[in-house]
C-alpha cells in the first residue's frame, strides 16, 4: 500500500511450523504471493543456482526501486547451505544505486502520481527538500492522504497492478532445455535445475521426445507459457512441496491437491498442467525425476 521499496529474501525449508529447520522445500511459494490481507500484488523471483543468488539481488534490488514494489527472493535450504564455484563477478557500478537526487521535488508532483499506462509514479526520497508527504497503510489517493472513496480506492488498485503487466511486457519468454516441442515437458523453479536437466538429458540421449523449463520469475510469470505449453502432449511440475496422488485413498479429480507451481500455472494458462512433487526434506535425485519422466511417457495418451 506505501509502495515503498523493499527486498525479502525466503530461504525455503520444510514445514509447517518448525517443520524440517535444516531440510529443503519448496513449500512459501503461495505465502510469498497471497499472505496479505487484500490484494497485494508484488514481484516474486527465484534463483537457480548459488551463482544466481549473486546477480539475483542486484536484479532485486534494481525492481525494487523502478517499481516501487515488494520484492520476494525465494531461496530454499540447497541452495543456502550448498557451495558451487562460479566466475568471480566483474563489478560494475551499474549494479549500485543511483546517486540520491537532492534537488528540490516539484510540489506540483504528488508523492503517488500514477502514470495511467505504466502504474508507475516518482517517489520522493527521505530527506528531499520539500518532498515531505503522509504516508500511511491505508487507501490512499495521490496525496498519499487516507482516502476511502470507492473510485480512489479502484484506481489505486489498479495502478498497482498494472505495474506487474508492465514487468511482464519487458520479460523474455523463458528457455527450453530440449526440443521446442515434444511428448513431456518438465517444468521447474529453484534450486531442482541440475537435477531435472539432467534427467531430461538421459531420456533424450535415448531418443525420447522430453524438454525442460526453467521459471525465474513466478510473479509476473515470463511471457509465453501457454504457447510453449501447448506444444507438448504432457507438462508436468517437478516440485520440492506437498501434492496429493491420484490413486491415494479418498483421493480423485475434485479433492485432490496440486503442488504449488502447477497451481498457479493451471489458472495462468489454462492448461491442463499436472503435477509431480516429493517433500524427502533433501534434493531429489535425477534418477527419481527420469522414474517419473519415464513413467509418464508410458501412460496411454499421457493420462493418470
Amino acid at each position: 500500500m506505501t509502495e515503498t521499496p523493499l527486498v525479502v529474501v525466503v530461504v525455503q525449508r520444510g514445514g509447517p511450523s518448525t517443520g524440517l529447520p535444516t531440510k529443503i522445500e519448496q513449500g512459501d511459494l503461495l505465502a510469498a504471493l497471497y499472505a496479505s490481507p487484500g490484494d497485494c500484488p508484488k514481484i516474486v523471483i527465484a534463483p537457480a543456482t548459488i551463482e544466481e543468488c549473486f546477480h539475483f539481488m542486484i536484479t532485486a534490488c534494481q525492481l525494487a526501486e523502478d517499481f516501487r514494489s515488494p520484492v520476494i527472493v525465494l531461496s530454499d535450504a540447497n541452495l543456502a547451505t550448498g557451495q558451487q564455484p562460479f566466475p568471480k563477478p566483474q563489478l560494475s557500478e551499474a549494479w549500485l544505486a543511483p546517486p540520491i537526487d537532492q534537488s528540490r521535488w516539484d510540489p506540483d508532483v504528488p508523492p503517488f502520481a500514477w502514470d495511467e499506462q505504466t502504474g508507475l509514479s516518482r517517489r520522493p526520497q527521505p530527506g528531499q527538500l520539500g518532498g515531505e508527504y503522509v504516508l500511511t497503510g491505508l487507501a490512499h489517493g495521490e496525496d498519499g492522504r487516507v482516502a476511502y472513496e470507492s473510485a480512489v480506492n479502484q484506481r489505486a488498485m489498479r495502478m498497482r497492478s498494472r505495474k506487474l503487466a508492465v514487468l511482464q511486457n519487458a520479460l523474455k519468454p523463458p528457455q527450453i532445455h530440449g526440443d521446442a516441442s515434444g511428448d513431456l515437458l518438465a517444468v521447474g523453479w529453484g534450486s531442482t535445475l541440475g537435477t531435472i536437466e539432467e534427467a531430461v538429458d538421459r531420456l533424450r540421449a535415448e531418443g525420447r521426445r522430453v524438454s525442460s523449463v526453467h521459471l525465474r520469475f513466478l510473479s509476473p510469470f515470463e511471457p509465453g507459457l501457454r504457447a510453449i505449453f501447448q506444444r507438448f502432449r504432457q507438462v508436468l511440475t517437478v516440485e520440492v512441496n506437498y501434492s496429493d496422488q491420484p490413486g491415494d485413498p479418498y483421493i480423485n479429480s475434485e479433492s485432490r491437491r496440486y503442488s504449488q507451481l502447477a497451481l498457479l500455472l493451471r489458472s495462468h494458462t489454462l492448461v491442463d498442467v499436472d503435477c509431480w512433487s516429493r517433500v524427502p526434506g533433501s534434493p531429489i535425485p535425477p534418477g527419481v525425476i527420469e522414474e517419473e519422466l519415464r513413467r509418464r511417457l508410458s501412460l496411454p495418451g499421457g493420462m493418470e
